[in-house]
């Protein structure tokens, strides 16, 4: 097998682990935007139900909380990864105008990051040879910046989807407490809610890799306290002001 060969099926390797990776993040950031809906809005909805028994205000208060987090999670979202791919662009611009105008010391640097890594100096060279032969661009820019640059991420799909999953997990705590009877409909909010953060705290773990249990439990009580803190607010302050 040539050295190529080797380092083609390498690459491949980091590819795919890549791939998986980062399908993990786009997982772990969709559950935690459900989240943050869940929290948020649950939050809003039992803070004014604390003050008023009006369903009209509970709901006017829910669903601007609903549209405003979810306009929030996916301008930011937007701007962030923006952000982010502007600067792997100015990154892949600067190493090609290097490799333009510099291709001896890049091949020379490209070497040494495998000796680096533990290769012999001689076999560092010829991989560094055949892999500038095959695509100099992308063995530095995967070597010394772990980007792909047919893989850059997309920031429209990055807001959409922070905007659908807040939105999603927003209308839980929303239907749950606007649906339920008047006098279960703190009971039923509070259920519905707990088993949300359950769910979403058990997909955050496991894309993650993490303990199960404590991200639940992390995620149940944090919930829980929120709602406990904004419905005493609401109700201490909601007919305090006028």
């Amino acid at each position: 097998m040539s050295l190529l060969t080797a380092s083609s099926i390498h690459s491949d390797d980091d590819a795919h682990t890549r791939g998986a990776s980062g399908n993990l993040n786009r997982l772990r950031a969709a559950v935690l935007g459900a989240n943050d809906g869940v929290v948020s809005v649950a939050s809003i909805v039992v803070g004014v139900a604390g003050a008023t028994n009006s369903k009209g205000a509970i709901f006017t208060a829910g669903l601007a909380g609903l549209v405003a987090g979810a306009l929030s999670m996916g301008v930011g979202e937007y701007v962030s990864v923006s952000t982010q791919r502007d600067t792997e662009r100015a990154y892949i611009k600067h190493e090609a105008w290097e490799l333009e105008t510099k291709p001896e010391q890049e091949l020379a640097e490209l070497a040494a990051m495998y000796e680096a890594k533990g290769v012999s100096a001689k076999t560092s060279r010829q991989v560094a040879h055949e892999l500038t032969a095959a695509d100099a661009l992308a063995a530095h820019l995967d070597i010394e910046l772990n980007i792909n640059q047919d893989e850059l991420t997309n920031p429209w799909h990055a807001a959409w989807a922070s905007l659908f999953s807040f939105t999603a997990g927003a209308l839980i705590p929303l239907l749950s407490i606007i649906l339920a009877p008047r006098s279960l409909r703190f009971a039923i909010t509070f259920v519905a809610v707990i088993i949300a953060l359950i769910a979403t705290g058990y997909l955050s773990a496991t894309a993650g890799g993490a303990s199960r249990r404590r991200a639940v439990a992390r995620v149940v009580v944090g919930g829980a306290i929120a709602m406990a803190v904004t419905y005493l607010i609401g109700h201490l302050f909601g007919t305090a002001v006028s």
